[in-house]
């Protein structure tokens, strides 16, 4: 009898510890596994990022051309007009004026410039996405070390064989911004 009060608090204690151990060792296991994730989305935030400039600064560029074509085309065509049609031009430009007291210039509008705009909004925007990414990253390596180094967790990481992980840290060339030729 007196051996039964001495296994029972002692199965208990044990399985306690038991309990304890698979615990802890879920969480780092669930640790390392945020990490591999926000690791994913930093290469998810670098592919969108090369693959929106890329085609951007390609629309851009195919734009900013039809644009330039558009308008020598107009002044060339402006610049051979004969006196007489010139004149009629004048008269009619003449008309419109007294009616709205404007005079438009029949330039065709320009629409480059929104796409530079354009084209600075998705900079900024896939920049800001992938540094979202890569503080999520460092988060999730910060709890994880946090996690192997602190006791009791240590215990379980050691028997694991868990080792700290590396921050994130951009290379020089990383940093730099990124060339856009137009």
């Amino acid at each position: 009898m007196d051996t039964l009060y001495i296994i029972i608090p002692v199965s208990i204690i044990i399985l306690i510890f038991i309990r304890w151990c698979i615990v802890i060792s879920n969480k780092l296991k669930r640790a390392a596994i945020k990490i591999d994730e926000s690791l994913s989305g930093i290469d998810v935030a670098l592919e969108k990022r090369y693959n929106v400039l890329t085609e951007m600064t390609k629309v851009v560029k195919a734009y900013t051309k039809h644009e330039e074509e558009t308008i020598f085309e107009t002044i060339n065509l402006r610049k051979n007009m004969p006196i007489e049609e010139k004149n009629e031009v004048n008269k009619a430009m003449d008309k419109n004026f007294e009616k709205i007291n404007v005079i438009v210039e029949n330039y065709p509008t320009l629409k480059a410039n929104e796409n530079f705009k354009t084209l600075q909004k998705a900079i900024m925007d896939v920049e800001e996405h992938l540094q979202a990414a890569r503080r999520l990253y460092n988060s999730n390596v910060s709890i994880y070390n946090q996690l192997i180094v602190t006791f009791p967790t240590n215990i379980i990481a050691k028997n694991k064989g868990m080792t700290k992980k590396d921050f994130f840290i951009a290379n020089e060339t990383k940093t730099e911004n990124v060339q856009i030729k137009l």
